[in-house]
């Protein structure tokens, strides 16, 4: 049966404190709620951010019970959300901490945890020398109110094959907490990138990303045409859509390029 689900995304710059970021994100819950959301994603690095990658990530990560999510889940509880959001997680390596992008629902349980595959060792960053990649395997959808929701994070857009998968896997919708730094052209580049990605696998896309100095913002959601449904600027603020299945049936029955394709993707 078609479904439908409305998606909001809170955009902002986190800060290097964790309490202070739970609480922006519980101000866009109640926010997103007002609106009848069903889910609220937060940009990438919500639970920590400074403008250099470093040590102090290292230091400030967390495990999945930690303060940042603990804070997520008493947020989605008292709203009924589900709430998607990139944070610092602690990994197996005392000297590197996980990317990881978190999905708790109004349950307050953790429905998903996706450790970012593609670092970003480009445009003169190194995140590779502080994180521990995600294993290419991960295929991290999930289901809320009868939607199939794929996650991929930031640098991951601009490998076609991550959004493939996901709707191989059955996704309706891709959600891509990012923190696109700014850039000659960059906001082109991220635009682009997210209608690409919609447009090739007939699916919405929700990009949240963080707001100036360091981030371009420019959130948005598409629809599986490419079409913008929804869209922010530079500045901090909250967008809200509806994701209906029967637009992506409908979308897909006029352009089955997914059904029509003739080669399979496989990490390597």
């Amino acid at each position: 049966m078609p479904a439908t689900l409305t998606i909001a995304v809170a955009q902002f710059a986190p800060v290097a404190d964790v309490a202070a970021n739970v609480a922006t994100i519980g101000a866009a819950a109640d926010a997103a709620s007002a609106r009848g959301a069903d889910v609220l994603v937060a940009p990438e690095y919500s639970s920590f951010f400074e403008p250099e990658l470093g040590r102090s990530y290292v230091d400030a990560a967390e495990p999945l019970d930690g303060p940042f999510v603990s804070g997520l889940a008493r947020h989605a509880r008292r709203t009924g959300l589900t709430i998607v959001a990139g944070m610092s997680e602690r990994g197996t390596d005392a000297d590197r901490f996980r990317n990881t992008v978190v999905a708790v629902g109004p349950d307050g349980h953790v429905v998903l945890a996706y450790r970012k595959v593609h670092l970003y060792d480009a445009f003169g960053a190194r995140e590779s020398e502080w994180i521990e990649p995600g294993d290419p395997e991960q295929e991290p959808v999930f289901e809320r109110g009868g939607v199939r929701i794929g996650v991929e994070t930031c640098y991951d857009l601009r490998f076609p094959e991550v959004s493939r998968r996901l709707a191989v896997a059955g996704a309706d919708v891709l959600l891509v907490p990012a923190e696109w730094v700014r850039g000659p052209g960059k906001e082109h580049h991220w635009r682009t990138l997210l209608a690409a990605r919609a447009i090739e696998n007939t699916v919405y896309v929700v990009g949240a990303g963080q707001t100036p100095p360091v981030g371009v913002g420019h959130s948005v959601v598409l629809d599986p045409s490419g079409v913008v449904v929804a869209g922010l600027g530079a500045d901090p603020g909250l967008l809200a859509a509806t994701i209906e299945t029967a637009t992506v049936e409908r979308v897909r029955a006029v352009n089955p390029s997914l059904a029509l394709r003739r080669y399979a993707v496989t990490p390597r």
